[in-house]
């Protein structure tokens, strides 16, 4: 065979493995995004300061523009707010303060999470996937969460908080581990949590609209 031919196919071959790995990379980086905005719809700062700690260990890489949060000042930035949020929610009054302030963080969180991992797309694409996919789950989880606090400071007169807050804390934790060690996984459960809120939030609806049609 002409060595120029076995050359060419070599080279086609490795261009073609080139290109798939590319577009896996670039799948695997949307599913983490994904994956750590469904984590800040339960916690906002955890996942940010796992994207931290992450992104400066080389475990992940950041978008162009997103290099800022590859930084020491960050990790001490969100690591206070980490911890300020997490006792926030433990203070009986304070947490449903933190829930309104919350529940718009949160989609910008998300938003900012899956944006800064997304690379080698078109930017209105990149974005479109952002807002819609990050920003909209970690506020729809955000909003069940809310609910959930109401339902457990109406029947519990706040006692119930607690174990709402520790779940919440280790909801994000767990997402936000996977969605760094085990994307795809992450990804199936965010996936399943969207799904209960949604199955959730329809059943609210068919309860109030039983309740104002009796």
């Amino acid at each position: 065979m002409d060595l120029s031919l076995t050359t060419g196919l070599h080279k086609g071959d490795n261009e073609s493995m080139d290109v798939t790995r590319e577009q896996v990379e670039t799948v695997l980086a949307v599913l983490t995004g994904i994956g750590l905005s469904a984590a800040c719809g339960f916690r906002i700062f955890l996942p940010l300061l796992a994207l931290n700690l992450a992104s400066m260990y080389g475990l992940v890489g950041l978008a162009p523009g997103f290099e800022w949060i590859a930084g020491y000042q960050v990790t001490i930035a969100f690591g206070l707010a980490t911890v300020l949020e997490i006792v926030a929610y433990y203070v009986p009054w304070l947490d449903n303060i933190m829930d309104s302030i919350a529940s718009p963080v949160s989609v910008i969180a998300g938003t900012i999470a899956t944006a800064s991992l997304i690379t080698d797309i078109p930017p209105s694409l990149k974005w479109t996937i952002s807002i819609i996919a990050g920003g909209g789950i970690a506020g729809l989880l955000q909003g069940a969460t809310v609910a959930l606090r109401a339902k457990s400071t109406v029947f519990t007169a706040g006692l119930g908080n607690f174990l709402v807050a520790s779940f919440e804390l280790l909801a994000s934790a767990i997402v936000a581990f996977l969605s760094l060690i085990l994307p795809i996984v992450a990804f199936i459960l965010a996936l399943l949590l969207v799904t209960y809120c949604l199955i959730l939030a329809r059943k609210v609806y068919m309860r109030k609209k039983r309740g104002m049609q009796g």
